[in-house]
């Protein structure tokens, strides 16, 4: 695969990514632009690129524009108040790139300044970075979400996602990595660079530990979410296009109803390509060991500590990278096999299969309705 390539044409792992990035851009949309709240919400791509290419691929920002349009003109009929205005920040150091980018949005009029601002800049992605760590600290009914997908890692601090994400909770992040270039590195040989990147997550060891890059993955997003704290959530999905060749997409938010639409987004894909959910409970099969052990043992484990209510359920399970749905596939199994009790709070039997494995407020009259515990 030659340099022009790579420049000029979206290649298959990159269909991929901008594809998950479309689903959870047209989830979180939805969500925000309904929720009542937000007046405004920030869509932000720190290396967008020319948009698109040879091959007619559309990249991150044109993917980010048409389901903004599509929101946008989707709700514009059906929502009785104002609509939040929904401002895109499209960058790229390279000013070529992004007068490409410029003409195509005005060819094929994908923006209109009825739906929001639109601002193309040729900013520096250091500067960019601080100055919205700045702005991010000022929203008040405002939301950010933040695409970076860097050419290679030495643009990148691991003090970048924690300031963007910062403590104010109105933003959300989601970025692209070469995994296999890291993993590469990560052992011998390793650029300062990156060692510094690997030091401030505090996974240098065990990154040398990795026994292939998958291994490096999990220790990378292990590393990501001891480094944010539990205040945060933190998730991946990998992308492979050749033996030698993976990326991966990390997500980070503090809200774990976004955490949940990201994860939907990322098993819908999974689903497709035949890599999704497969628990086969207590039917005896070649498949049982290997896709029955992970949740199903983790959610053994996390009964066994101590009360667990449907909410801190919901919670673990995301966490682990599941679905609800997953979950209540697991419970539906160890309440069959009577391995599983379903209480309700005041210690009575609740009905079979009342798990109320959603999302619920700490206000909610569901949020703690039934606790499990282990025969």
């Amino acid at each position: 695969m030659n340099k022009r390539d790579v420049k000029t044409n979206l290649l298959d792992h990159s269909q991929a990514k901008v594809r998950l990035l479309g689903e959870y851009v047209k989830r979180y949309l939805n969500i925000i632009s309904n929720d009542g709240f937000t007046d405004a919400i920030h869509m932000y791509d720190l290396f967008c690129g020319q948009g698109i290419y040879e091959n007619d691929g559309h990249g991150s920002p044109l993917v980010i524009l048409e389901h903004v349009k599509e929101t946008h003109y989707s709700l514009i009929d059906k929502k009785p108040r104002k609509l939040p205005k929904i401002n895109c920040y499209l960058n790229d150091i390279e000013k070529s790139k992004t007068d490409i980018l410029n003409q195509y949005i005005t060819d094929n009029s994908l923006h209109y300044s009825v739906i929001g601002n639109l601002q193309i800049s040729n900013a520096d992605y250091k500067q960019a970075v601080v100055a919205l760590k700045a702005c991010f600290e000022k929203f008040k009914n405002e939301k950010a979400f933040v695409f970076i997908d860097p050419y290679g890692y030495k643009e990148l601090v691991a003090g970048d996602i924690q300031g963007l994400l910062g403590k104010h909770k109105k933003s959300e992040v989601l970025l692209w990595l070469p995994i296999q270039f890291m993993y590469r590195f990560a052992d011998e040989g390793t650029p300062a660079i990156l060692k510094n990147f690997m030091s401030d997550l505090e996974i240098v060891e065990e990154a040398k530990k990795a026994k292939n890059v998958w291994e490096f993955i999990s220790v990378l997003n292990k590393g990501f979410q001891h480094f944010l704290g539990n205040s945060f959530f933190v998730d991946h999905f990998s992308l492979q296009k050749e033996e030698n060749t993976v990326f991966c997409l990390f997500f980070f938010t503090p809200h774990i109803k976004g955490f949940e639409k990201m994860l939907e987004s990322k098993w819908e894909i999974d689903t497709q390509e035949g890599r999704g959910w497969r628990y086969c409970g207590n039917v005896p099969n070649l498949f049982s060991q290997q896709f029955t052990d992970e949740l199903e043992e983790g959610l053994k484990s996390f009964f066994k500590s101590g009360r667990k209510y449907n909410s801190d359920v919901f919670e673990f399970v995301l966490r682990q990278g599941y679905l609800p749905k997953h979950a209540t596939e697991v419970l539906t199994n160890l309440q069959k096999t009577g391995q599983l009790k379903v209480l309700l709070a005041d210690g009575t039997t609740a009905r079979k299969k009342s798990f109320y494995i959603k999302y619920c407020k700490p206000t909610d009259v569901e949020h703690k309705k039934v606790y499990f515990v282990l025969n």
